[in-house]
């Protein structure tokens, strides 16, 4: 449940008028108004009405509030006019600049931490995920009591003869929040057990497991359901999916692949997202590969794929597997770009173009996918009695059928097969 739905007093909920601010410090290799639309879209994904966006150029960040004084006093100004409720920072602020910023906007103020928390909480669906952002937004709030608490002086008193003074009411909030922390990541190393144990199981059964990653909203689960005929939840917004998805699929020379449609990733993802979801992506640290999906169309393209590949760095994917780059959204290039990236892609063997809203180039990437998961198989020459149809229909499902000739009564069969499956295949019975 979002933070949002739970703070009724603060008088927040879906619909609450808002106002974005980028404080741009410089050197960022990101188009601001690009910034700023993501920030918007964020918001927007969770049912708030952003009704302006404002971007400030901060030389030097202000310990207080972030901002300059004169910047506060712009931000002041625009939530009066459109009567905001909520200013929401692109950054990261501290619980001292939220409170200064408060008391200055007269508005309830949240950072981009704050802002990615409240859209896992309402988007998470498995018990899984409604422990992982759990314990993320403790982690986050953790820091911030001296915000949320008013009532500081107060004091519990101790017990017994030795009572003394006893804890303050801060103290006895952060340690029931430690408590509360504790259980939750004992639950999930339950959780991560569980998981572990149907990797396992995975990997014993002899089908490669594909990973669909990308920058959120790049287009992962409608690709997904294009190539599962799967009905996950695919909309034009950030974070459509956060709890992954599993299905099996078919390749060209390969009976069974599993596909993995996972969490999308953003720029300054929060470190207690990273660590919470940690579990979670660790389906891609186990795939055999991994596709990533970009959105080829967006202007920071560039920008998105970096900040993946960092993600994917800070959760030890591991650098020997193999990468495809799906470049998705081809559909929406102008002619001159898209010529110019078809040439580009056409030079390297790790890229696939494709819509996957159209359906264009999606098999072209099955194929490209396929090639390499059978990479490293061998072709080998097989003598079948022309009467053993398990037998050649077994070579057919699990390898890639060259060549077949007729010797009198046997098949000579020409297949290319992993070495795996060709140690299934003479082991068969």
């Amino acid at each position: 449940m979002s933070v949002f739905q739970r703070s009724e007093d603060e008088g927040l909920a879906r619909g609450a008028r808002a106002i974005v601010a980028l404080p741009d410090t410089g050197g960022s290799a990101r188009d601001s108004d690009a910034r700023l639309e993501e920030a918007a879209g964020l918001a927007e994904a969770i049912g708030i009405d952003v009704i302006d966006k404002l971007h400030f150029r901060v030389r030097q960040p202000k310990p207080a509030t972030l901002f300059g004084s004169g910047q506060v006093d712009q931000l002041a100004v625009a939530v009066q006019q459109n009567e905001a409720e909520l200013v929401i920072v692109d950054a990261s602020v501290t619980p001292v600049q939220q409170r200064n910023l408060e008391d200055k906007l007269k508005a309830k103020v949240i950072d981009r931490t704050g802002l990615i928390l409240e859209i896992f909480g309402e988007r998470a669906a498995t018990a899984e995920g409604r422990l992982q952002v759990e314990l993320a937004h403790l982690d986050y709030q953790a820091g911030r009591l001296v915000r949320s608490w008013t009532h500081l002086e107060r004091q519990r008193g101790g017990f017994g003869f030795l009572g003394g003074p006893g804890e303050t009411q801060i103290e006895a909030d952060r340690r029931m929040i430690r408590d509360r922390m504790a259980k939750l990541r004992r639950e999930l190393a339950d959780v991560r057990r569980t998981r572990g144990l149907h990797r396992d199981r995975r990997r014993r059964a002899p089908w490669p497991v594909i990973a669909l990653v990308g920058y959120t909203n790049a287009g992962k689960s409608t690709l997904f359901n294009r190539m599962t005929g799967a009905d996950v939840m695919a909309e034009n917004l950030l974070f459509a999916t956060l709890d992954p998805t599993m299905r099996q699929i078919r390749l060209p020379g390969l009976d069974k692949a599993i596909l993995s449609d996972t969490v999308g990733f953003v720029s300054d993802l929060p470190t207690q997202l990273v660590a919470a979801f940690r579990a979670t992506l660790e389906e891609v640290t186990a795939a055999d590969l991994i596709v990533h999906v970009r959105d080829i169309a967006h202007p920071d393209s560039e920008a998105q794929k970096a900040d993946v590949e960092q993600v994917l760095a800070e959760i030890g994917a591991r650098e020997d597997t193999p990468v495809i780059e799906a470049w998705n959204k081809v559909d929406l290039l102008d002619p001159e770009t898209r010529a110019e990236l078809t040439g580009e892609a056409a030079r390297r063997d790790d890229v696939a173009m494709l819509s996957a809203q159209t359906g264009e180039g999606v098999d072209a990437l099955r194929q490209t996918v396929s090639d390499l998961l059978t990479a490293q198989n061998r072709v080998r020459t097989v003598r079948l009695s022309q009467a053993d149809g398990a037998g050649i229909a077994w070579l057919h499902r699990h390898g890639e059928v060259l060549d077949t000739v007729e010797e009198g009564e046997l098949l000579r069969i020409d297949v290319r097969i992993s070495e795996l499956d060709w140690g299934r295949f003479e082991a068969r019975g």
